[in-house]
């Protein structure tokens, strides 16, 4: 009965969590997508482009109306408004309004591509965009890829990454994760598994461990967490800190944390970019455009919380001009988060 009780209480916060995400992007009222071509188009003419219209915009309308927008731009002109600000801007002033115009499967496929393509694989990208997407994001997402690159997606990253780091990144590609399910009596029998993968460390048992973790619900999850420290006295953030190490451990304790609380693994991840990799753009302009209509008001708030200063102080202190300018409208603060 306690377990039953434990597991309503957990789905009734799991569905007020829910409810109370919010981003900071939403539909413009009065929304006109001719006329708001027409803008776009006098401000990517002539020498000197518009910048602050094209922010006044783009980041002012939803994603839907964005690709509305685009619509009309290439009726009305017989271009592509995607190739006309790639050519127009530069530098990560051109990354904030190009990705600004990518629907949010295309998107995470395009930031996925270009982490794995070129020199070297931006690991920290792959992590943040497997450990957080939903089943029907992931098989978007998977979609979007094989379209826009004619590659498929597991199959970059099986040949990008190795080890059990790319056993689970493939297991979370698979998008095959339990929703809205929890059996309360299997819990204490996950959480064993889970403290014998930590003690064993053996090949076969991180693979009990990263199945779990991937394949489980989020609603089985808290309960096997809690179970976990039950059993083991330990959170189990902590035992895997303890007892992995390299991007397996990161993209482990990346699920959990996203298991939790997915705004508060993000404003971790912003505060991490900003601050212990000098402002590593890639990373902050992805979490924004990504997170702008899901949860970034959410992010903003557990910034504040954790860290005593707004995310708007710290873009305003790292980032200048046009740039920061785009990244703070995304953000749709308030007079006193500057």
């Amino acid at each position: 009965m306690i377990w039953m009780k434990m597991c309503s209480e957990t789905l009734s916060n799991l569905q007020t969590t829910q409810h109370e995400i919010q981003g900071t992007i939403f539909p413009a009222p009065n929304f006109d997508p001719v006329m708001d071509a027409q803008m776009l188009d006098g401000a990517l003419q002539g020498i000197d482009c518009n910048k602050d219209m094209l922010i006044d915009i783009l980041t002012q309308r939803c994603n839907s109306q964005r690709l509305m927008i685009a619509e009309a731009y290439r009726n009305m002109y017989g271009r592509d408004l995607l190739t006309d600000l790639k050519e127009t801007l530069s530098h990560h002033f051109k990354e904030v309004m190009v990705g600004l115009m990518y629907p949010p499967a295309l998107y995470d496929a395009h930031v996925l591509w270009h982490a794995m393509k070129g020199v070297g694989t931006d690991e920290n990208c792959l992590i943040d965009v497997l450990a957080s997407r939903s089943n029907g994001e992931i098989f978007q997402m998977k979609e979007a890829y094989l379209m826009q690159y004619d590659s498929d997606l597991l199959q970059d990253i099986y040949s990008e990454t190795s080890g059990h780091f790319r056993d689970t990144l493939m297991n979370l590609g698979q998008g095959s994760r339990q929703e809205g399910y929890a059996d309360p009596a299997m819990a204490a029998q996950d959480a064993m598994v889970l403290w014998e993968a930590c003690q064993q460390k053996s090949g076969e048992h991180k693979n009990m461990l990263q199945m779990i973790l991937c394949n489980k619900s989020y609603q089985q999850l808290w309960m096997v967490f809690q179970e976990f420290q039950n059993i083991s006295g330990q959170d189990i953030v902590d035992a895997i800190l303890e007892c992995y190490d390299g991007y397996f451990q990161e993209l482990l304790v990346a699920i959990v944390q996203c298991v939790r609380d997915k705004a508060s693994y993000f404003a971790s991840r912003l505060y991490n970019a900003i601050h212990e990799l000098d402002f590593h753009n890639k990373t902050v302009i992805r979490i924004l455009i990504a997170r702008s209509e899901i949860d970034l008001m959410n992010i903003r708030q557990q910034y504040k919380e954790r860290y005593g200063k707004t995310l708007f102080h710290d873009i305003k202190h790292f980032s200048s001009g046009h740039y920061e300018r785009a990244l703070l409208a995304i953000c749709a603060g308030d007079t006193e988060d500057y």
